[in-house]
């Protein structure tokens, strides 16, 4: 080997344990690392938007009461189909109106059978809403919650962590504004309820993500 060649490869062989500790150190980021996050704790929680018209949609459970008329007070499940069926009516459509709309119509429709009906509608139980559970939790996809539940909940409807999850790496994903949010939980800050992991409430489009 000549002397030029062994001064050329000398930069390269000093060079090399470097470029091997940078490799280690991106590896040991990507893999360890957990990127943005801010603790629940931390978390600066902005009201959902008030819906002031809420809009009647397929599973909900309505209360329809109509004045000095017992026989016609009833519960009704709003159907695939967006309709509910009431007595004298037969199908009438729900989803889409508010509460207020709806009782107007069905006062409406009742006139033929009733004089001066006076119907109200009232929201007795809304549809679920739907989180996505992923990462090691037994049961990965969409899941199906009470309006108004917690996180632990969520974590129970999923079949509980694998055996390969960390109990301190508990994520919920959130778009507020636009603005991606990304809030962690300890496992046994829920089921000590300690701070504010425990009233943490999912709402629908959240991504519940365990690692």
């Amino acid at each position: 080997m000549s002397s030029t060649t062994s001064r050329a490869r000398r930069p390269v062989l000093a060079a090399l344990p470097r470029a091997l500790a940078c490799a280690a150190l991106l590896m040991a980021s990507a893999c360890g690392g957990l990127g943005k996050y801010v603790w629940v704790d931390e978390y600066q929680e902005k009201p959902p938007p008030q819906d002031t018209s809420y809009r009647i949609a397929t599973g909900d459970l309505l209360n329809i009461r109509v004045w000095n008329q017992e026989s016609l007070t009833t519960q009704a499940r709003v159907r695939d189909d967006g309709r509910i069926s009431l007595l004298f009516l037969d199908d009438v459509e729900a989803a889409g109106h508010s509460p207020a709309m709806l009782s107007q119509q069905i006062q409406t429709r009742l006139k033929d059978y009733i004089n001066h009906p006076v119907v109200t509608v009232a929201l007795e139980m809304a549809r679920p809403i739907k989180v996505t559970m992923v990462g090691e939790v037994n049961r990965i996809g969409p899941l199906e919650i009470d309006v108004g539940a917690s996180l632990l909940q969520a974590l129970a409807g999923a079949g509980g962590f694998t055996e390969y999850a960390h109990n301190d790496r508990i994520f919920v994903m959130r778009h507020e504004d636009g603005t991606p949010q990304r809030i962690r939980f300890r496992y046994q800050d829920l089921i000590h309820a300690e701070g504010r992991a425990p009233g943490f409430r999912l709402r629908p489009g959240d991504v519940v993500v365990v690692e």
